[in-house]
């Protein structure tokens, strides 16, 4: 049985209360434990991320710019942010090369959201391929 750290807690801070919901109930029996490495973003972290792989260095990580084209991370009118990312956890640290582990944990994740009967989407199973993605769809 897995619970959140602090800095996942604090990650979970003006989230969408049914996606929090979710996360929470996951994390208790899920089958490798996880870290939430990001919740809300300010558009111009959005649009830091962005630029990665476009004006900076780095790999593509998102089509969201934040302006034009805003992130679920994002706060929306209603005061939330409708996505987090995560990462496995484990050997003391986040994971984040393992889409294997990750792939499991999403599967878990989208069985706890339908017992709990909340929408969530998967960024692994997007054309665009966002593997730590997770997001609440109203």
């Amino acid at each position: 049985m897995y619970s959140f750290s602090q800095r996942s807690k604090n990650n979970l801070l003006f989230i969408h209360p049914d996606l929090v919901k979710v996360m929470n109930e996951a994390i208790k029996n899920s089958p490798i434990d996880f870290i939430i490495t990001d919740g809300i973003r300010s558009t111009e972290e959005q649009r830091k991320l962005y630029n990665q792989g476009r004006t900076t260095p780095g790999k593509v990580v998102t089509n969201a710019d934040g302006v034009n084209n805003k992130s679920n991370h994002q706060v929306k009118s209603d005061g939330y942010g409708y996505a987090v990312d995560l990462y496995p956890f484990y050997n003391g640290s986040a994971q984040l090369n393992d889409a294997k582990s990750l792939k499991v944990i999403s599967d878990h994740i989208k069985s706890v959201a339908k017992e709990l009967g909340v929408n969530v989407q998967w960024g692994g199973d997007w054309k665009f391929k966002d593997y730590p993605h997770f997001e609440l769809v109203k």
